[in-house]
């Protein structure tokens, strides 16, 4: 997994809308790269609506937030309308991106096992490198530990 003060692996991923967002383009900017498992499940829901509801904390720390999963664009599309969410949400459908942050790991249910995202969020400062990992976060206090991260950022750079 990359791990606080590497540089961030750029990606070039399409959005719900089907527009291109790569990481480089967003330097100069605080960005909260979460990876989430799947679009439209209980516990992502609760932290797509979590940062969808503190939109304005997350534009007063001047940061971008962007949401990736393995689904496909015309799933994350009809998620983000579906729950209102007005930012970012990348489509890694080959699971690149998530590979080259060591998040794309082997899980287990009912006794089933399969690949997906590990819900990690990555806190990248305006220079593009790794500021914080945030592994195995909890959706429903997800933005509380995110915004305290960027608060953080922010005394260090006044």
């Amino acid at each position: 997994m990359i791990e606080q003060g590497d540089e961030a692996p750029d990606f070039t991923l399409h959005d719900q809308d089907d527009e291109a967002v790569s990481l480089s383009g967003l330097r100069g900017r605080p960005v909260v790269l979460y990876f989430y498992p799947k679009a439209d499940t209980p516990g992502c829901t609760t932290q797509a609506c979590g940062v969808r509801d503190r939109r304005a904390d997350y534009a007063a720390a001047g940061a971008v937030v962007l949401g990736v999963s393995p689904d496909a664009v015309k799933a994350i599309k009809k998620f983000a309308d579906k729950h209102s969410l007005a930012f970012p949400l990348l489509s890694d459908p080959d699971h690149a991106t998530a590979e080259a942050y060591g998040v794309w790991v082997e899980k287990s249910m009912y006794g089933r096992t399969y690949w997906g995202n590990a819900r990690t969020t990555f806190v990248i400062d305006p220079r593009g490198t790794v500021a914080r990992v945030l592994p195995d976060v909890k959706p429903a206090t997800h933005d509380d530990q995110v915004l305290a991260v960027l608060a953080e950022l922010d005394q260090a750079a006044a």
